[in-house]
This record gives C-alpha cells, structure tokens and sequence, in this order.
C-alpha cells in the first residue's frame, strides 16, 4: 500500500503513553463484568456500556503524559483516516443529501476513557456513538497479523474503514433507530440486527477501497486480498471456533467469516453507498 507523503488528518488524537485512571474498587468490577459479557458473546460497545451502568466510577489517580511520537505508526493512522475523510466528503453530499462530518480518532495504549464507558485494549478497535469517535490501541495490529493471521498494511486500512462505517450509520441515524429496537427484540433477534449492523459497515469499508483503488491509485490486488483476509480473520464463527472450540450462531454479532468478506467485496465492487440498506433487506446477509 503507498501511503507514504499523503495527506495526514489532524482529527486524530494520540494519547498513548497517558496514564489510565485507576481500576480500583467498581471499577475492578465493572472491567471483570465487561469482560465476562463479552465472553457471553455481547457486543464490546454494548458491555462496556452494561458495566459502566451497574458499577460505580473508579477512583482516577494522577496521570503522567508521554510527548507523542510522530512514528510510523501515527502517520500511518493520519494518513488512512485522512483518505476516508476525503472520500466520504466527495460521496456523503450526494448520495445522503448532507455534509460529511470527519470523526476524530483515538489512539490509545492500554486502556482508554471513551464517551461510552472505560475501554481496554482487549476489546479490540471500536467505535463511541456517544462522542463520535474512533479508538484503537495500535497494538491490536500485531494481535491480527499473530493471532488472527492478517497481515498487511490495508488489512489495518480496512479496520480502520470499517469503524468510519460505524461514523457514517450515526451520523445518518441508524445506529440510534437500531439501538432503540433493544427493548423490543429478543436477545437473539437483536443479535441478528447487530449483524447486520456490522455487515453494512463492511459494505461502506469496501466503498471506500472502491475509490481508493480507482482513483487514489495507492493499492494493488494483494492490498485488497489482504483486507479480505482480515474480514475473515474477525467472523464470528472463526473468532468463537479459535476461543472456546465451538460455535454459538445465536451468540453472533459482528457475521460469518463468509459474511463479512462478501459484504465488503459487495462495497468494492459496487462503489454505490445508496446500496448500503440492502445490509438489513435481504432475507440471508
């Protein structure tokens, strides 16, 4: 991928290397509760918010600050949030009838305090709806590359496109029409619309790499393999199978591996966003 001297976004906020508040006292509890719902198959963003509503606030300490690097790493981060930012500003006007608003980025080393609760490394890159942010823990790149066997420079881009995705559903009102259906729907019906939640930021990933691909001209077939191996590194069925030996389709929230690689070859091939609906209206995503 030829990402280097490209423009660099500066909605990005480096706080790596600051100290975490403390988890002390609720706070312990609240991360054992996070942790212990997610292994139930619950939804990251979703447990953190659970724990945050059934525990006290831990009890910060004094924080230390660390002079960000402008390292490799961080350039990388400014520069692919930068080209989502381009590309859906030239696409969101059209095609939804409103103006982009860029999302600011977080990157973090650890654990990190988000709008949606305290957040640790373990769950993985996500994104707040709460203050419209991105979060990532940098070291999650090398847990896909070692553990979930995705190498590869836009496999990390596609990661990073797939939580812009979830900044689009907010700012056009779907995540809250989705969340509002939570007391209606059974746990396993929820479930199902996570999905197709996610699925839907998989097709507006592969959008994304449609343009960047025909008009960036910084990709070649093996970037795009890369980021469709990545989309089946995370499947539900693949992540459960590699964890506990076993697969649980109702625990599902996030699709198949085969799901989530055909919705973002879908976006790729496509290039439409106004297609993005067909996510929730076709009877098997």
């Amino acid at each position: 991928m030829r990402w280097e001297g490209r423009r660099q976004s500066e909605n990005v906020e480096d706080r790596r290397g600051i100290g975490a508040p403390a988890m002390v006292g609720g706070g312990l509890f609240a991360l054992l509760l996070m942790i212990g719902l997610m292994f139930l198959g619950v939804d990251p963003q979703q447990a953190m918010g659970i724990s945050r509503g059934l525990a006290p606030a831990p009890q910060p300490r004094a924080q230390t600050q660390k002079q960000p690097a402008n390292d490799a790493g961080s350039r990388f981060i400014k520069t692919i949030l930068a080209e989502n930012e381009d590309v859906w500003g030239k696409l969101f006007p059209p095609n939804f009838e409103g103006r982009y608003v860029p999302a600011k980025l977080v990157m973090f080393t650890g654990q990190v305090q988000s709008g949606c609760g305290m957040a640790s490394a373990s769950s993985g890159p996500f994104y707040c709806p709460m203050d419209k942010k991105v979060y990532i823990d940098l070291a999650f790149y090398d847990e896909l590359k070692r553990k979930f066997g995705a190498p590869g420079e836009f496999a990390q881009a596609y990661v990073i496109a797939h939580e812009i995705g979830h900044h689009i559903q907010n700012q056009l009102g779907i995540s809250n029409k989705v969340q509002a259906m939570r007391g209606r729907l059974s746990e396993r019906d929820y479930n199902k619309l996570s999905v197709r939640m996610e699925l839907q930021a998989d097709f507006l990933a592969g959008v994304w790499a449609h343009y960047e691909a025909r008009y960036a001209g910084i990709l070649d077939e093996q970037d795009i393999l890369d980021a469709v191996n990545a989309a089946a590194a995370i499947g539900d069925d693949k992540i459960q199978k590699q964890a506990q030996g076993y697969v649980v389709p109702d625990a599902f929230t996030h699709g198949t591996s085969q799901q989530r690689q055909r919705w973002f070859l879908y976006g790729l091939k496509t290039g439409d966003p106004k297609l993005m609906d067909r996510a929730f209206e076709v009877d098997e995503p």
